[in-house]
């Protein structure tokens, strides 16, 4: 089966600040200790998806650096926003260009920005999705939890389905009962308890034709729009087509507009040491420790403490001591110090700086 990955590459670069910037977000920096997340993402794919029949979407700002990181992506491949305008647009600009060259073909809907420990696993879970997808269905990856995290969005496992081809053992499909809203504790911990509750990965799979279908259907606004641009696909008058319809498409996510409200929705449940590396604080998760759970980079010294995150320059020292459960991150012109678990409120500090008018270190 041939399987056209879109990963998509977007972002405004706020929850890892000082270290991401509008220029600069969080899927071109390599936050789990390795290269940086796009090309970690574009490099886990083959021998299951080749690099010809792969695309990126991303913003004009982001353009150069994804041409740069990932060159031997073909140039038609990278498809270019005029604007963000959130993923419910990008997955039917994305599934216009793969139709135009396979209207059967299945697509795999990847975030940019997510860490994978074992991707031969990952391989098999996305494979296991293909063959639903081939089928009509629209398959998503279910993460099983480990802890009852309020972080993520969950899945609801409803009826088990027929396996189809690889779609067996343990990744056998359910229905999608419904999407569930990031909980509070309580309710994360109830549903751990009750084990027919998966995280929300993200990752989508579907037919190029089932997911326009999908969209019609749903979203008639950006149906409407998408059928505009998709008669220009191929013609000298497609970029200006685009730059005049795209900004007008409703911003709202693949999941809210089209995803809730489909009947087509299965879900393959896998493990394969997934994160969305949502913010500094789960740099623990990705990254090795020391043997008190520290994560140190350059320059940093931590005395004392446990569970820190320390991000130094490589000849400027960053000395934590005697304290536990912090972000310190020093990029050279800012320096953020944060509780861990208030680390999903950097983009406070980025509106605040916003609002001062010191869009030199934005």
């Amino acid at each position: 089966m041939t399987i056209y990955p879109v990963i998509m590459a977007g972002g405004s670069g706020t929850r890892f600040w000082p270290l991401s910037r509008k220029n600069r977000p969080k899927q071109f920096l390599p936050l789990a200790g390795e290269g940086p997340l796009l090309v970690s993402t574009v490099g886990r794919l083959p021998p299951l998806a080749r690099i010809e029949r792969t695309y990126v979407v991303c913003g004009p700002n982001h353009a150069a650096a994804v041409r740069r990181l990932v060159p031997r992506l073909p140039k038609g491949n990278l498809l270019v926003e005029p604007c963000p305008r959130n993923t419910a647009p990008c997955v039917g600009l994305a599934a216009l260009h793969v139709a135009r060259r396979d209207p059967k073909g299945v697509m795999a809907m990847l975030p940019a920005d997510h860490h994978i420990a074992r991707p031969e696993a990952f391989r098999e879970a996305l494979a296991a999705a293909a063959e639903l997808a081939r089928k009509d269905a629209i398959a998503t990856i279910g993460i099983r939890p480990s802890r009852p995290e309020t972080g993520y969005g969950y899945l609801k496992v409803g009826a088990r389905m027929p396996a189809a081809g690889k779609a067996r053992g343990h990744h056998h499909p359910h229905r999608v009962e419904r999407f569930v809203e990031k909980p509070d504790v309580v309710t994360a911990a109830r549903y751990l308890a009750e084990g027919n509750y998966l995280w929300n990965s993200g990752i989508f799979l579907f037919r190029a034709d089932v997911i326009l279908e999908e969209i019609r259907k749903a979203m008639p606004v950006l149906g409407e729009q998408l059928e505009v641009i998709g008669e220009s696909l191929g013609t000298p008058s497609y970029l200006r087509t685009l730059k005049r319809v795209f900004p007008g498409a409703p911003s709202i996510s693949i999941d809210y507009g089209v995803m809730e409200k489909s009947q087509r929705i299965a879900v393959v449940p896998a493990e394969f040491g997934w994160s969305d590396v949502g913010s500094f604080a789960a740099l623990s998760e990705v990254r090795q420790t020391d043997d008190l759970g520290n994560v140190v980079e350059g320059a940093a010294l931590v005395i004392d403490g446990r569970d820190d995150v320390v991000l130094a320059q490589r000849r400027r020292p960053v000395a934590v001591i005697g304290v536990d459960d912090v972000v310190v991150v020093d990029s050279g012109d800012a320096i953020l110090v944060v509780k861990k678990d208030r680390a999903q409120d950097v983009r406070k500090a980025v509106e605040e700086l916003k609002r001062r008018g010191r869009e030199d270190v934005l």
